[in-house]
């Protein structure tokens, strides 16, 4: 499902109307205590929207570490658009199948991004253990109705023959594993179906 059609309208969609309240609570948070000098990495970035605006927010350079390659043009053209084409880079990578490929950052980002694997929880320590001082990710809030709803999704994944699953990771789970890799939790908040929690190296 996540073809050069679908990355081309997320770029399409930023550009009309940016980013949502949600996301800028979370980069307000990853900015924390400043962005002078900091190496930013957001595992499964997409199109880069959220390190376009720590770039733009002061931060020295940016990745994206990302299993899409559909993604890579579009990513590519908004770092262009912004400016931000010789502090950014793009990679085709799977953190989990090559943990030592991937250099640490100070502030490292994963936005809707572990609900997409089974294995969310070891992504969300591989994150933690990549980041120098601050890290931020988002994930579907471990609630009765949202679980309900995922697996209403998932029903219609199935029905429609497509081979995505969503999956919803225990809060609590996720929450540990970063922990186990040194970090501390600093804050967070939701939405209506989404989460996110933000830890600081201990």
């Amino acid at each position: 499902m996540f073809t050069p059609r679908f990355a081309r309208r997320n770029l399409q969609r930023l550009r009309k109307k940016g980013l949502g309240d949600f996301e800028r609570e979370m980069l307000a948070v990853a900015s924390e205590p400043g962005l002078d000098g900091v190496r930013v990495l957001e595992i499964g970035g997409g199109i880069g929207a959220l390190q376009a605006e720590l770039l733009a927010a002061g931060a020295e350079t940016a990745e994206i570490v990302e299993i899409v390659a559909a993604y890579e043009p579009y990513a590519q053209e908004l770092a262009r658009e912004r400016g931000f084409e010789e502090r950014s880079s793009f990679r085709v990578l799977d953190v989990l199948q090559e943990p030592d490929a991937v250099e640490q950052a100070d502030v490292v980002l994963m936005n809707r991004v572990v609900c997409c694997s089974p294995d969310g929880i070891e992504l969300a320590a591989r994150a933690a253990a990549l980041t120098r001082r601050s890290l931020v990710f988002s994930f579907p809030r471990d609630v009765v109705w949202i679980r309900a709803g995922g697996r209403v999704v998932n029903a219609g994944f199935a029905l429609f023959r497509r081979s995505f699953r969503l999956f919803i990771h225990s809060r609590a789970e996720l929450i540990a594993a970063a922990e186990a890799q040194g970090l501390r939790v600093s804050g967070g908040g939701h939405g209506i179906a989404w989460e996110y929690a933000a830890f600081r190296r201990a």
